[in-house]
């Protein structure tokens, strides 16, 4: 066995350098906005009911269950699209406000 000490890693930013200096290509005046709209919303959770019928086939070794579950994220990232394109996304025509 080694008797080497190890010692915690550095950061690769020299010290006292802002985000500013390592990044300097990045804007983060603007705001990005978090997804929240009726087609995010509609997207994750089909998404995520798709994960649970995957996860539970998974569990009691079911391939035709599981792969019904894969379609059903698959649905789910496909609505989420249309519902965008239709307006129903962040800052879309359909909505009152910017999706905040």
């Amino acid at each position: 066995m080694s008797k080497a000490t190890v010692s915690a890693s550095k950061s690769g930013s020299p010290a006292g350098a802002s985000a500013a200096d390592v990044n300097p290509g990045v804007d983060h005046s603007i705001e990005l906005g978090h997804g929240n709209s009726p087609a995010a919303w509609t997207c994750v959770i089909v998404m995520l009911v798709g994960a649970l019928i995957a996860s539970i086939a998974f569990v009691i070794a079911s391939t035709p269950i599981f792969i019904a579950g894969g379609i059903v994220m698959l649905v789910g990232l496909i609505l989420g699209f249309a519902m965008r394109k239709a307006g129903y996304g962040v800052g879309g025509s359909k909505l009152k406000n910017s999706g905040h």
